[in-house]
């Protein structure tokens, strides 16, 4: 996940999610965004219909990580929404199982298992979701994260402390005023933000994009 080229160097990567125009893409995109999310589940708020979609979201940079975000698909839905032409990688944002993720892992498919933190001890073990790469999320009033809620960092800390190997997304409530403090806590592999950088769900505020952007290279 995030693509070619993201190497192994020590800064931290930001997703920008909640993408659902063109104008915000690129706003992110020239701020420095390594990754973008579209969420292509119809009960989010931010949901991208891939049809009348596919054609911008197709134009945007080659070497920025387009990530299709989805919630318990079939296997044959994930499958074919990895195989666009303009999607990188997938982010499965509900109750995947670890069957259901190595099935993605033997095609070779690359994506990010997202799990919910809902107290200082969920997560005390990470199943092994064959992926590197884990966004860990606070539970929203629909389930499926993008809600604001702000995680406990103590949590985060304590999965990338007992996995190294694993490459940890920070998502949950993340905002220009307080990710400096999350990344100093968990020190994550990325950080993803969507609510916290818009003036209304799918609408991204260029203020906070850059407030946010500024925020993550100051530490």
């Amino acid at each position: 996940m995030f693509g070619k080229g993201a190497g192994e160097d020590s800064r931290v990567r930001v997703k920008i999610c909640g993408i659902t125009n063109a104008a915000d893409a690129l706003a992110a995109i020239d701020l420095g965004a390594d990754a973008l999310g579209f969420n292509f589940f119809p009960g989010s708020k931010r949901y991208v219909d891939i049809q009348s979609n596919a054609e911008w979201i197709a134009q945007l940079p080659a070497e920025v990580c387009k990530v299709a975000v989805l919630v318990n698909p079939m296997p044959t839905d994930a499958i074919e929404f990895a195989n666009l032409p303009f999607i990188d990688a997938l982010q499965l944002h509900g109750n995947e199982s670890p069957a259901f993720c190595k099935i993605l892992a033997e095609r070779g498919i690359h994506f990010a298992k997202a799990l919910a933190v809902t107290n200082q001890d969920s997560l005390v073990e990470v199943p092994n979701f064959f992926t590197n790469t884990i966004l860990l999320d606070s539970i929203s009033e629909g389930g499926f994260g993008g809600g604001g809620k702000v995680l406990p960092w103590a949590v985060g800390r304590r999965v990338v402390q007992s996995h190294p190997a694993l490459r940890v997304i920070l998502a949950g409530g993340l905002t220009p005023e307080n990710v400096a403090d999350a990344v100093k806590e968990v020190s994550p592999f990325a950080v993803d933000v969507a609510s916290g950088v818009e003036f209304s769900p799918g609408r991204k505020d260029r203020g906070r994009l850059q407030a946010f952007f500024a925020a993550v290279r100051r530490i």
